[in-house]
């Protein structure tokens, strides 16, 4: 059996980080984990260094100033959803972050881990773009119509750390999700939220692409807000995903089923714990 050699840095700060990964022939930084180590695990990455992101105080905690909600990169998926300050300004993304795989994966998986990989099931995409949201990274601010490009692919340049995500707070948002029974995941999620006469409908978990906006559905929830208006808007199912969990036509189906149920749940800091 090859073995490949890695080194574990634990850096002073941000800059440190950097630094290290700069120096590094195949470095990469280390959040939750949840993906990277497996990989390694399958041999399907090997790094030359692992630069734990996680030791860095910085990067953590959950704030408010003005109209936004502030979430550290290495915050844990259980932090969010038991924050008071989460559920009292955004309940959804509470209920949305209660939802994430398990116990297990709740109390290690970070939130810009997971925003960073942007698996195309992951939760934290749908409300990151649904609230219209920014990245910020250590060299710049990045909104996150800009920031998702497509599956396991986002705006991030090589060494490129994510600090924290600012969420607008919104006056309603809500969220559902239909997900496997086996891996937890989502088969369809929709993220729906209201600021102003501004709508964002987000879906994660269905598209052949990852993340996505519906923008048909958006246009006919911002003349009228209700459950009604999604009938009004067309689905397609083209850019959809078809595997064993089910077809465009289905996850077509599935996807205003969940709108309706997001728009049920305003305000909710739902749990599927």
């Amino acid at each position: 059996m090859v073995m490949y050699p890695t080194r574990y840095h634990r850096p002073r700060d941000v800059c440190d980080a950097v630094r290290l990964f700069a120096a590094g022939e195949d470095a990469t930084y280390l959040a939750g984990g949840h993906t990277l180590l497996p990989t390694m695990k399958l041999r399907l990455a090997h790094p030359s260094d692992l630069i734990d992101l996680c030791v860095l105080a910085e990067l953590h905690g959950i704030s408010t100033q003005d109209d936004v909600l502030s979430i550290g990169a290495t915050t844990l998926h259980r932090e969010v959803a038991d924050s008071s300050v989460v559920r009292r300004w955004i309940p959804a993304l509470a209920g949305l972050a209660a939802s994430i795989g398990d116990r297990h994966v709740r109390n290690r998986g970070t939130i810009g881990g997971s925003v960073a990989n942007n698996d195309p099931a992951a939760d934290y995409p749908a409300a990151v773009l649904g609230l219209g949201a920014i990245v910020v990274t250590d060299r710049r601010r990045i909104a996150a119509d800009a920031f998702f490009v497509s599956m396991y692919e986002t705006a991030l340049e090589p060494g490129e750390i994510i600090r924290r995500i600012e969420f607008p707070i919104p006056e309603q948002a809500g969220y559902a999700k239909f997900r496997s029974a086996a891996s937890r995941y989502a088969i369809a999620a929709v993220f729906i939220s209201k600021r102003g006469a501004i709508v964002r409908v987000t879906v994660t978990g269905a598209g052949s692409a990852g993340v996505f906006r519906l923008r048909a559905m958006e246009q006919a929830l911002e003349k009228d807000f209700l459950p009604a208006s999604v009938a009004l808007s067309q689905i397609d199912s083209g850019a959809l995903l078809s595997d064993l969990n089910g077809t465009p036509a289905y996850r077509a189906n599935l996807i205003a089923v969940l709108a309706r149920r997001a728009l049920g749940r305003l305000g909710e800091a739902q749990s599927y714990k």
